[in-house]
């Protein structure tokens, strides 16, 4: 038992999630915390990072929130700067911002050819380069540390064609491949305690999506029934689901998985449908 809980301890680490604010973000941050993490959560939104700080608890001396906008690279240093000098360093990155834009969303009587470029391009600068740059300025400082844990969060875009989402899939494909460039760099120029990565979300029933997947009673739309078709848990998942495997990637029980892309669907990802 004594050595579980050594592989699994990360008492005192220090955790940097981007995208704190959000539903995913928030519920990580809430496992590392009671797990004995350090947190520090960003968010662009001052109203959005009270909100988040006063349900993970403001009073907690292992919390902090700061505002941070991960496409602004001089605000990213400060930040950095700013944990640095409240917490001493920084152990393990999460990099959750990201989202889908509207534009860049096929809509149901459209074609590929009314994509506008300017659209595709919002929805790769926010969830592709709002996780590079973090992990060039928060990563150079775990690099400098020679140990420590990115994870980054992909999606099932990502890998399997989901319809209308063009931009968040080839986005979130991207990050999928940085994931695997990056866990080579920092291996071979910085050490082997340095671990990069990724996660990919199944279907996650929250406030954003439930309108898209279910009914106002509660039953499902056509989209949501097939999406349930090609889950065979026949579920949707819950965010603090993924707090499982987010434990698992920040600690030392996972110290020799590098390059990793980890589905958290409920076998979404593996079904035909046949």
């Amino acid at each position: 038992m004594d050595f579980l809980k050594s592989i699994y301890n990360i008492e005192n680490r220090v955790a940097v999630i981007t995208g704190g604010t959000g539903i995913l973000g928030g519920e990580m941050a809430k496992g590392l915390l009671a797990a004995g993490a350090k947190v520090v959560i960003l968010g662009t939104n001052q109203k959005s990072l009270k909100s988040k700080l006063d349900l993970l608890g403001n009073n907690n001396e292992n919390l902090l929130g700061l505002i941070c906008n991960v496409l602004n690279e001089d605000n990213i240093h400060s930040t950095n700067e700013k944990i640095l000098n409240h917490f001493g360093r920084i152990d393990i990155l999460i990099n959750a911002a990201g989202g889908h834009v509207a534009g860049a969303v096929i809509g149901e009587n459209q074609s590929i050819f009314d994509l506008k470029i300017s659209e595709f391009k919002k929805v790769t600068d926010l969830n592709l380069n709002g996780t590079v740059l973090p992990t060039l300025v928060f990563g150079k400082t775990i690099a400098d540390q020679k140990s420590g844990s990115i994870i980054n969060i992909s999606s099932m875009t990502s890998f399997r064609t989901i319809s209308r989402a063009v931009g968040y899939s080839a986005a979130k494909a991207a990050v999928d491949n940085f994931t695997k460039w990056m866990a080579v760099e920092l291996a071979q120029k910085f050490g082997n305690k340095i671990r990069v990565n990724v996660v990919a979300p199944g279907f996650l029933l929250t406030s954003q999506n439930r309108a898209l997947l279910t009914n106002e009673d509660g039953s499902l739309t056509e989209r949501g029934k097939a999406v349930i078709s090609m889950t065979p848990f026949k579920r949707f998942g819950e965010p603090e689901e993924l707090i499982g495997t987010i434990l698992w990637l920040a600690s030392d029980a996972s110290k020799f998985v590098t390059g990793a892309l980890i589905p958290i669907d409920g076998g979404f990802s593996i079904y035909s449908g046949v």
